[in-house]
């Protein structure tokens, strides 16, 4: 079997687009390289691979778990089976809040629940910065890890079960905490494959924000930002979590591009 012939093989099951990427993932050729090497021939080992990939892909499994890779704000990140895939929202919100830091000179950040550490190297590389990352799941803070080597990123990445082992105080914190209802009805590619830690936050959904916003006080600057994405029904009741704990701030809620209402912004006013 050609390369060539691996892609028609492979169109029968899944999409073009995939099947470059599992017979690029399989060969160990870069996807623009591919239309190189089409009258090339699969070795055995290679095209069992491929066959192999094609499989998991067929039986829903997320083409950034087959290939371990993700494009996120422009960045290629590692990602397994222990995060979540990041999220077009999520660059998003990485966006907006890049935007408010730019008024700080070397601003201080902790990514927290920081998955593959996306939000994290994003801004670590878009903006001079200096970054901690964290996280509960021990499997997730390696591959964050992995990526921050990837890059060769000086960015302290900490396992902890929220604030529990922060022991600084930072310019902004910004999260993109579990924040699905126990009983709500998600995709099955994602109930079935990405990890349950990373999506349910309690029977209203809002578990991680309370737990989140009740301590975070204590780990701000005098001057601070807080940047959170949010479940695009969980505006108000966030809303209502903030004014709980905080007062004399700005809350400002902010929509995605497809006009839902996904990240809200906290202030003060000193």
């Amino acid at each position: 079997m050609t390369i060539e012939e691996g892609i028609i093989y492979g169109k029968k099951y899944i999409s073009s687009i995939d099947a470059k990427m599992l017979i690029s993932k399989a060969t160990g050729y870069d996807t623009l390289e591919i239309i190189n090497y089409l009258h090339q021939e699969l070795s055995p080992k290679e095209e069992e691979l491929y066959k192999n990939l094609i499989s998991a892909r067929k039986n829903n499994k997320p083409i950034q778990y087959i290939t371990n890779n993700v494009n996120f704000y422009g960045i290629d990140l590692y990602v397994d089976e222990n995060v979540l895939i990041p999220r077009f929202e999520t660059e998003e919100l990485v966006e907006n809040t890049i935007e408010k830091l730019k008024k700080i000179k070397n601003p201080k950040v902790l990514d927290l629940c920081c998955g593959s550490g996306a939000i994290g190297i994003a801004i670590k590389t878009k903006i001079d910065s200096n970054v901690v990352m964290s996280d509960i799941s021990k499997n997730a803070i390696e591959v964050a890890k992995k990526n921050c080597e990837k890059y060769n990123l000086d960015i302290s990445v900490i396992e902890s079960d929220l604030f529990q082992n922060i022991d600084d105080k930072f310019d902004c914190i910004i999260s993109n905490p579990p924040y699905i209802k126990e009983n709500e009805e998600i995709e099955d590619i994602v109930k079935n494959n990405e990890p349950a830690i990373a999506l349910y936050a309690g029977k209203n959904g809002l578990d991680f924000y309370e737990r989140i916003l009740k301590d975070i006080r204590n780990y701000l600057n005098d001057k601070f930002l807080i940047a959170l994405e949010i479940g695009a029904t969980e505006k108000d009741d966030i809303i209502e979590i903030i004014n709980k704990y905080f007062d004399n701030v700005i809350i400002e809620s902010k929509k995605d591009l497809s006009n839902r209402d996904r990240m809200i912004f906290i202030t003060n006013n000193n």
